[in-house]
């Protein structure tokens, strides 16, 4: 609170104020008042001048300082009501009220729109196992009789299942921490199991599907990275170079400390000024706009998923040579004596 500014803001009473003091100047002229009172009242009234605007300055400074100091130093600006000591002023007693109304209202309405949300939420995961059944069978008849489905037919329905998969997990990815369960995994079986629900592709666009050295635990969720592992093969996939060397090569390096996943390929690569924002909601970059096939949700979603797990996904790429992910588990020491 500065005091130039408190001054500016009551400059009309400095006025009256002088006004008033003009007034009894006269009239103690009028009546020929002796110089040393005049004089002596003339200081009394700079004195009270003073009084009158120093004492509420100084009053209400530190609630106010208190006040802007605590909103930037807030994350939830909102929150600084509860950071706030009673005023000793009237204004300050209106204002804290007025902010107590307020934040009660905002808090009703995010509750009442937190509850509109879950319950879309709810619909929307209700009605994506609704709609796997159908999907689900239709692609087990597929399997069962070849002969009377192409090929090209299956990889729809395959992509299919994919994109209502995302739009589940998307939905569940604000909540994760109620739907995943932390223990001891496999590698190789997480690895084999991506591997078995995108072979007809793998086959179809004639990639070798390497893998090798995977036989490894890691502390996370089997379903979760099953999801996470399977949007970057799906990406290797989709942006396979034309040629019939193409590969989707899964391994891991074993570290003191942690423990690396490794997803490379030998497509198209990523541009270097995509490679920062490939994980960003939404984003296609130019593979994305010349492919068609791209909604940006993939890798936010994998992302997003690692971090609420504890795992880091990192990726490297040389546009038009190689594309690796990498996935880094912590190892946990305690677990590896207590188990």
């Amino acid at each position: 609170m500065k005091i130039r500014a408190y001054f500016k803001d009551n400059l009309y009473k400095i006025l009256v104020f002088i006004i008033c003091y003009i007034i009894n100047l006269l009239i103690f002229l009028a009546f020929k008042v002796n110089k040393q009172v005049i004089i002596s009242s003339s200081f009394i009234y700079i004195i009270c001048l003073l009084l009158i605007f120093l004492i509420p300055y100084f009053r209400k400074r530190k609630f106010y300082n208190d006040l802007l100091a605590n909103i930037d130093s807030l994350d939830k600006s909102y929150l600084v009501l509860e950071t706030l000591s009673k005023p000793e002023f009237y204004e300050g007693e209106l204002l804290v009220s007025a902010l107590y109304e307020i934040n009660k209202s905002m808090n009703e309405n995010v509750k009442l729109i937190e509850d509109h949300l879950q319950d879309f939420k709810e619909y929307i995961e209700m009605w994506i196992h609704e709609v796997k059944i159908p999907l689900s069978t239709l692609v087990l008849i597929s399997n069962n009789h070849k002969d009377q489905f192409d090929q090209k037919i299956k990889l729809q329905l395959k992509r299919l299942e994919d994109y209502v998969d995302q739009v589940l997990y998307y939905a569940r990815s604000e909540n994760a921490e109620k739907d995943y369960l932390i223990k001891e995994v496999d590698l190789s079986l997480v690895i084999k199991n991506v591997g078995l629900k995108n072979m007809d592709e793998i086959l179809e666009n004639k990639i070798d599907y390497i893998v090798e050295n995977t036989s490894y635990k890691v502390l996370t969720d089997s379903k979760w990275l099953e999801f996470i592992l399977g949007q970057i093969v799906n990406n290797s996939i989709k942006y396979k170079k034309n040629s019939d060397k193409s590969y989707i090569k899964i391994f891991v390096q074993d570290e003191e400390d942690k423990t690396i996943l490794i997803v490379e390929d030998n497509g198209i690569g990523i541009k270097n000024s995509d490679l920062k924002q490939v994980f960003d909601k939404s984003f296609t970059g130019e593979n994305g706009r010349n492919t068609n096939q791209s909604t940006g949700m993939g890798l936010y979603i994998a992302k997003n998923m690692c971090k609420k797990l504890g795992h880091k996904i990192d990726i490297e790429s040389i546009y038009n040579e190689y594309t690796k992910v990498y996935i880094t588990f912590a190892k946990n020491k305690y677990y590896d004596v207590v188990k």
